[in-house]
């Protein structure tokens, strides 16, 4: 049906009505007449009949044909706080986000939509149009449960303009749900930083049957890479790292991504999340680590919880929790390896030592006498940081039994282990 206050006027429409309520003429012959359907043909008669001399077919706008100068002036300074922040180089941003710009606008009560944005953008010259697209790659999911593929990943940006120093953003990601299932701020990339968020995923979520990581060191020990010998006769992944023995022992595997489109399928989902943070954090002018997870924070809860995602056209959160009510989860109930039964002798940093011939060992230049061992015998140490005490927990094991524990502070093992 076309527009019906374009085809004729309300006088026109009103010598129908009359004729029809005076019995000249039938319902069919108005419908056909004015191209409506019976639906609108009631609706105007109804309209009719109340106001006869009010009548009118004109169309009436609904809201309101411009917008007030307090919300244009609104939408013009948030366009050129987002222009600079992507005049920025030193920042991991180079376009504009309005759909990100309506939110915050949504927060303050301004309701426009993000076409009447782009519009302002483009006379403002806060605009840049789409790059085209070379090679589309895959995004679509491909596991069938949750729990089937955790995505993983790290990623290095200076995350505010009002902090000078780079924090390293380490996140989990569910593959089949597209829930995010871990993600927190470090101030460095160290083995130990992963190998903590494997242990916040497992004990809140489960144990999952695979990780897709990239080749990054902590990961994988790869040959012509990361051996230091001139005869090299250790290939890859004949080494497993410190992170990949916690994921050996708890029974998971790891997939690596093989090629440059594989290792972005890792680090696309994570983009948006980059630069909403950033936004987020340069307009709150965050200068802290702590301030920056609070905001990491909402934009997580944000995306798992009220935001359809683009692949699965479902909210993460929600397909996360459909799978379990229909027994589509992979994850295995959470549960320590024989023979350990603290989750700090699972989820820590492991080293080799001999004992001499007094039984005892040595750990940073010090030497610790260490009960029930024989002169020679191998031991593990396992070494568990406690970054707000400044100490190191190093738990003895030799063949599979626990037998001393020795406490240092982190700074003797500086040269040692790097946590």
């Amino acid at each position: 049906m076309g527009q019906l206050h374009k085809k004729f006027t309300g006088a026109q429409v009103k010598v129908l009505l009359d004729a029809y309520k005076q019995g000249h003429i039938s319902r069919e012959e108005i419908e056909a007449t004015l191209g409506i359907g019976k639906t609108r043909f009631f609706i105007l008669m109804k309209k009719y009949r109340e106001s006869p001399a009010t009548f009118s077919v004109d169309y009436q706008r609904s809201s309101k044909g411009r917008l007030g100068a307090e919300t244009e002036e609104k939408i013009k300074k948030e366009l050129l706080r987002d222009k600079e922040l992507v005049d920025d180089n030193e920042l991991p941003i180079s376009n504009y986000n309005y759909a990100a710009l309506n939110d915050r606008l949504k927060k303050e009560g301004i309701k426009v939509s993000t076409t009447t944005i782009i519009k302002r953008a483009k006379s403002m010259d806060c605009y840049q149009p789409k790059r085209k697209k070379k090679t589309k790659h895959d995004r679509e999911v491909i596991t069938s449960a949750v729990g089937d593929l955790i995505q993983h990943d790290a990623s290095l940006h200076k995350w505010s303009p009002y902090v000078n120093e780079k924090w390293v953003l380490i996140s989990s990601l569910d593959d089949y749900s597209r829930m995010l299932m871990y993600a927190d701020f470090v101030e460095s990339e160290t083995t130990w930083a992963h190998i903590q968020a494997v242990q916040y995923l497992m004990q809140n979520f489960g144990i999952p049957l695979q990780y897709y990581v990239d080749n990054l060191r902590v990961f994988r020990f790869v040959q012509h890479r990361d051996s230091a010998w001139k005869k090299l006769v250790l290939g890859t992944d004949d080494v497993l790292t410190q992170w990949r023995q916690v994921l050996d022992l708890m029974k998971t595997d790891v997939i690596y991504a093989l090629s440059p489109q594989a290792k972005g399928k890792i680090e696309r989902p994570y983009r948006w999340l980059q630069d909403r943070i950033v936004r987020s954090c340069a307009l709150n002018q965050v200068s802290s680590i702590e301030d920056a997870r609070t905001i990491l924070q909402e934009e997580i809860h944000r995306y798992n919880y009220l935001q359809v995602h683009s692949t699965t056209k479902e909210i993460p959160a929600i397909r996360f929790e459909k799978a379990l009510n229909h027994s589509r989860s992979l994850f295995r109930p959470f549960s320590l390896p024989k023979p350990y039964s603290l989750s700090k002798d699972v989820f820590c940093i492991r080293q080799k030592r001999i004992s001499d011939g007094y039984r005892k060992i040595s750990i940073a230049g010090q030497s610790f006498q260490i009960p029930k061992i024989e002169p020679r015998e191998e031991v593990e140490l396992h070494l568990i940081p406690d970054m707000i005490k400044n100490l190191v927990e190093i738990r003895v094991w030799s063949s599979n039994k626990y037998l001393h524990s020795i406490n240092l502070p982190i700074t003797n093992l500086e040269k040692t282990v790097i946590f």
